[in-house]
């Protein structure tokens, strides 16, 4: 069906953004090209105590490269604009209980993760869900304006505990330490459940988008290593295939995205995020290439259909069912990839919330 008309103008302003990208690419190749552009900069002398303390931290701070400049602005970028879209067209969430704990991993950097606890009456566990947000592994967090304000939602309305896991994030730590951080945090979820107010018998896994590809693999992983009872997997948006093979690119022909932007994207996430392009092909880096899906838990998928990634949802649908797991695969007709965050203006994202409130709800069974 067409684009809901809501995406006009953020659609316009996206394709701006990635042709925007594509050049700066080319400008900053043939830069690094042409020798007579490389002047160098030789900093000037304190003259002031100020300037003498700046200077002394400035030596024993450490450098940032261009790129790393680039990503941090980018980040504040991507914040500011979550901010904004809360505000203008998300939904507050209500205010909950909420947890902090800081879980180590064994070889890995620590991780934190916030639990956000519905009321209770009593002293009585509650189902549990360990979540992963979105942002192409390189942007997000759990105090992203919208994540925030969609646990909160998610955790009052499905009365159901939000363990949210504030991986860390590429190209700085790369592929597997958001793997086994995830997995520190489930073993951690299922032995302190008591603890911390969860029946251990009722814990699922959710993501969206790059968090949907973390949290089908945690299934994986645990299916491989620890066995813990995982009672449900809910993936929004995941992207399940970093090669690229189930991308679908009818979806942004159909918005007049250049195929070459489109793959160009997916490239730059896999190579954020990857420290080789071989590990693409490993079954926790896409899980939809594990040799077996074998006794994974059920699971409820949600694609969208102007979104490359509804090829990656379909078939990792389709892989689950083929090994006997329970999958539903559905699609939201005419909105995007970022559907989920619109819920004050857009009736498709307050049925995005309802729908995955009740998937979470079947914890409760």
């Amino acid at each position: 069906m067409p684009l809901d008309p809501f995406f006009e103008e953020r659609l316009r302003v996206h394709r701006k953004y990635m042709f925007d990208q594509a050049m700066s690419t080319v400008r900053t190749r043939l830069t690094a090209l042409w020798p007579f552009s490389r002047v160098p900069i030789v900093p000037a002398a304190a003259s002031t105590d100020t300037d003498a303390k700046a200077a002394k931290k400035a030596k024993t701070a450490p450098a940032l490269g261009p790129h790393a400049r680039a990503r941090a602005r980018h980040r504040r970028a991507a914040l500011a604009w979550d901010r904004t879209e809360l505000s203008t067209v998300g939904t507050p969430g209500p205010e909950v209980r909420i947890t902090e704990h800081e879980i180590a991993v064994p070889g890995y950097p620590s991780v934190r993760v916030r639990i956000y606890h519905p009321s209770v009456v009593g002293d009585a566990p509650v189902p549990a869900v360990l979540a992963f947000f979105g942002g192409a592994f390189r942007i997000g967090g759990i105090d992203y304006p919208t994540t925030d304000a969609a646990y909160r939602r998610r955790c009052v309305d499905a009365h159901v505990a939000i363990a949210a896991v504030d991986y860390a994030l590429a190209p700085e730590h790369r592929y597997p330490v958001q793997i086994e951080q995830g997995y520190a945090a489930l073993d951690w979820l299922f032995a302190s459940a008591g603890e911390v107010g969860v029946d251990p018998s009722r814990i699922g896994v959710m993501g969206v988008s790059a968090g949907g590809s973390l949290a089908a693999a945690l299934t994986l992983v645990n299916r491989d290593r620890a066995k813990h009872r995982l009672a449900l997997q809910v993936l929004e948006v995941p992207v399940v295939d970093l090669t690229g093979a189930h991308m679908d690119l009818g979806a942004m022909r159909a918005l007049r995205i250049p195929r070459f932007l489109t793959t160009r994207e997916l490239r730059s996430v896999a190579r954020t995020y990857l420290a080789r392009a071989a590990d693409a092909r490993e079954a926790y880096a896409s899980p939809l290439r594990a040799a077996s899906h074998e006794g994974l838990p059920p699971a409820v998928i949600l694609t969208a259909e102007y979104d490359p990634l509804r090829g990656d949802g379909d078939a990792y649908g389709a892989a689950l069912r083929r090994a006997g797991v329970d999958a539903s695969v559905v699609r939201y007709q005419g909105v995007t990839h970022d559907t989920p965050i619109f819920t004050g203006a857009l009736p498709a994202a307050r049925r995005w919330h309802d729908d995955v409130v009740t998937a979470l709800r079947r914890l409760h069974a």
